[in-house]
This record gives structure tokens, C-alpha cells and sequence, in this order.
């Protein structure tokens, strides 16, 4: 086991912006990486990058002490020693689950009792042993993708990749994914890249979370980090459900805001300089002492009530409630704190 090293890479397929521009990260041994961003923010290319279906016009791919990729060289796929879990699952129609799983040991030239006990580990492991004789058409949607991920564990890969592997599943088997994909990271050992564009996937997985936007790295920090210390509106408005207000706050205020300054800041309408400043719901709460704030919308999600409460000024702020209030009324709320992007 070794770092996957990403030094300045960039891929370039002509006619304007590159996909992928001048990314270096460091995915440390046996971590689990969340590549998170928006649709043709080049999370995926680099994903084909690691994996060797694309060679990157600049920068390399190192893995340990090993050059994976460079603009004048490629290692092949197949020499890599990586798995890839694609959201289409990928799997032969005619062959049964176990003959899916143990197609790459048969690759490899892998067969008899070695093939048999491999494959049977890896079923285990995802819990389909009683499901090795059937056809990928008798499975659902979830039980297709733990296929695909017992395929990856059979050949012990140093690095496994996914691709969007929960995009087509409902909600319910999303939940339940995720924590198949946790057992399989922390049994396998193997160090994890796991592209997405849905923030909670990558909160609740990931050791790591890399954002990107127009083919860049934005921020990289471990989920609670990123969380609570976003750089930029890009990252605020991408991780969790907070509002970006623009507030007059001093340059010297310090980045992490207190009630008293936002008190000033929102109920102020002078014409001063103004920064983005981040709100988490959770920290909106109700409070005598707080300032007047108009009920724009008040939703029942079921174990709370998700509000939209408008500023004095007209800007808009989420918060959560324990009960419901009318629309257009007015209720007293305290922001406890914010985030200055």
C-alpha cells in the first residue's frame, strides 16, 4: 500500500477550458477520497485519469514510488492494480453472479479451488452467497451493485474507483449502499476515489473531500473541516443547506462570526462594504432578543420544520423549527454564528 500522488495534473481536450486544470492532492494510504462537484466540473476525468483510460496533457499520477501517468507516458490499465465500479454496474448478462465476480480472477488465469474460495469471500462479504448461481436480471438495482463491488474485492486492488455507483438507485438503497461501501472500505483496506456530485454521499463516506469547479481543486479537507470551514461560496454553497448572505462586516473581523457582530450585520442597511457570509440552519434560532424576521415558507420534513426567513434587507436564510409558523408572519430569531467566506 502506497499514496496516490496527483502533481499538477491537467487534461486538455481542445476548444477552450481545459476539463481538468493544474490538480494536485494526495490520497493517503487506505483513505477514501470524495471527488464532489457539480456536472463537467472534471471530477470524473480525473477519476479516468487514475484509472488509464485518459492520459493527462500535463502533471503526472504517481502511486508510491511508481509513475503511473505522465504527458509522455501511460502505464495500461490492466497494469495498475485498480478496480472500477461504474454506475451502469457493467455486468455480463449471460453469466451468473459468481461467474461475474470471478471474471477477473479467470483473466488472471486464476481458477479451481483458488477461484472458488476468492469468489465465495467476496460474496460474503457483500452478502449475496445464497445469490452466486442467479443472473444479473433476477437482482435489483442494489443487489447489482453490490456485484459490481465483490468484483473490485476479488482481486485485492491497491486502489478502487466509483464512479456516481449509487446515481440510479432510490433513497432507501442509497442508505443502505453507503453503509456496504463503508464495511467494504474498512475490510479491504484499499484506499478509495469516489466521484459524486450529491454532498451527503460524500459527508457520510469519504475520509477526505475534494471539491472541484471548472476543472479545478477548490478546497480539500476531511468532511467536518469542510464542513464547518468552507473556502469560498463555491464550497459554502456546495456542503450542507446554508445560506450565503451578503453582510456589511469589517476587514478585520475575524472569520468565525458571533451572535453580537451578526446581530449589527443584518439588521443593518448602510451601503458599506459587504463579504459572503455563510449561515448553517441549525445555528438560526428562535429568540426574544433576536431580530423581526418574515416567515417566507415553512415545510414539514418529517422530524422538523425547515423555514425560509426573510432579512429586513430581502435576503433569504434557512433555518429549522420544532413547530410550524404561518407564512407572513413575523418571529424574533438569533443567529448564534457564521462563517465569512
Amino acid at each position: 500500500m502506497a499514496q496516490l500522488i496527483l502533481n499538477h495534473l491537467t487534461k486538455d481536450f481542445g476548444g477552450g477550458r481545459p476539463a481538468v486544470s493544474d490538480v494536485s492532492l494526495t490520497v493517503r494510504e487506505g483513505g477514501f477520497l470524495a471527488l464532489l462537484g457539480p456536472s463537467g466540473c472534471g471530477k470524473t476525468t480525473v477519476l479516468r485519469m487514475i484509472a488509464g483510460f485518459e492520459q493527462p496533457t500535463d502533471g503526472s499520477i504517481d502511486y508510491g514510488e511508481r509513475r503511473l501517468s505522465d504527458a509522455a507516458r501511460a502505464l495500461p490499465p490492466e497494469k495498475r492494480n485498480m478496480a472500477m465500479v461504474f454506475q451502469s454496474y457493467a455486468l455480463w448478462p449471460h453469466m451468473t453472479v459468481a461467474e461475474n465476480v470471478g471474471y477477473p480472477l479467470k483473466v488472471r488465469g486464476i481458477s479451481g479451488e483458488t477461484w472458488r474460495r476468492k469468489v465465495g469471500e467476496a460474496l460474503a462479504l457483500v452478502k449475496l452467497t445464497d445469490y452466486a448461481e442467479r443472473r444479473p436480471a433476477a437482482l435489483s438495482g442494489g443487489q447489482r451493485q453490490r456485484v459490481a463491488l465483490a468484483r473490485c474485492l476479488v482481486t485485492s486492488p491497491d486502489v478502487v474507483l466509483l464512479d456516481e455507483p449509487l446515481a440510479n438507485l432510490d433513497q432507501h438503497l442509497r442508505k443502505s449502499m453507503e453503509e456496504t461501501f463503508r464495511i467494504f472500505h474498512e475490510r479491504s483496506g484499499a484506499t478509495m476515489v469516489y466521484v459524486t456530485h450529491d454532498q451527503s454521499e460524500a459527508m457520510a463516506l469519504a475520509t477526505d473531500v475534494a471539491v472541484m469547479s471548472e476543472g479545478r481543486l477548490v478546497q480539500m479537507a476531511a468532511p467536518a473541516e469542510i464542513y464547518a470551514r468552507p473556502e469560498g461560496a463555491v464550497v459554502g454553497g456546495l456542503i450542507g443547506r446554508g445560506s450565503i448572505l451578503r453582510l456589511p462586516v469589517a476587514e478585520h473581523a475575524p472569520r468565525a462570526l458571533a451572535w453580537p457582530q451578526l446581530r449589527d450585520a443584518t439588521g443593518s442597511s448602510g451601503s458599506g462594504l459587504r463579504r459572503d457570509v455563510l449561515v448553517r440552519p441549525e445555528h438560526v434560532r428562535p429568540d426574544a432578543d433576536g431580530i423581526a424576521l418574515e416567515v417566507k415558507a415553512c415545510v414539514y420534513e418529517g422530524e422538523r420544520f425547515a423555514l425560509t426567513l426573510a432579512l429586513p434587507d430581502g435576503q433569504v436564510l434557512k433555518a429549522y423549527g420544532d413547530t410550524a409558523i404561518p407564512i407572513g408572519q413575523k418571529a424574533a430569531f438569533a443567529i448564534a454564528s457564521g462563517w465569512r467566506l
